[in-house]
């Protein structure tokens, strides 16, 4: 495909996470090339059926830059892939957009298991440990999740 922009103007370096069940940090570098005056501004969809939402809060670099962006309230509707777009204005030159597609479950930090207990039996060599599991911002059948347990004696 040809991409109308300065080569090196689009940004690098993108990256999301999800974190706290419901909030979305996404942050990117400016382009080599882009020229100083350059602003760049997130766009991004659940499915190509939705409505593409800016983002809300901008994070910025000491120039006033936008280097990143805060969401709130993100749920994890299904497993398609979200679309993510950053394009570039500049009064200098055309800025090359930047665009990817990322399936949200990927990129979720988990809370820790919820109400972890461990009982032990004073006469026996055995502990039972029991937990629930995490707040998550979709539903993940209780299958889908591993857990590892260290265990120290102290």
């Amino acid at each position: 495909p040809v991409f109308a922009g300065m080569n090196g103007s689009a940004i690098e370096n993108f990256s999301c996470v999800i974190y706290n069940v419901s909030l979305m940090n996404c942050t990117w570098q400016a382009g080599r090339n882009a020229p100083e005056d350059t602003q760049y501004f997130l766009y991004w969809q659940y499915s190509r059926y939705d409505d593409a939402m800016e983002c809300e809060l901008y994070i910025k670099d000491e120039n006033g830059r936008n280097t990143g962006c805060r969401f709130r309230n993100v749920t994890i509707q299904t497993a398609v892939d979200a679309y993510f777009l950053v394009n570039g204005s500049s009064n200098e030159s055309l800025i090359q957009f930047y665009d990817e597609y990322i399936k949200l479950y990927e990129i979720e930090i988990l809370t820790p298991p919820l109400n972890v207990t461990v009982n032990c039996i004073r006469d026996s060599s055995g502990c039972i440990i029991t937990w629930q599991q995490p707040l998550t911002s979709h539903r993940k059948k209780t299958k889908c999740f591993e857990y590892e347990i260290r265990i120290q004696n102290k």
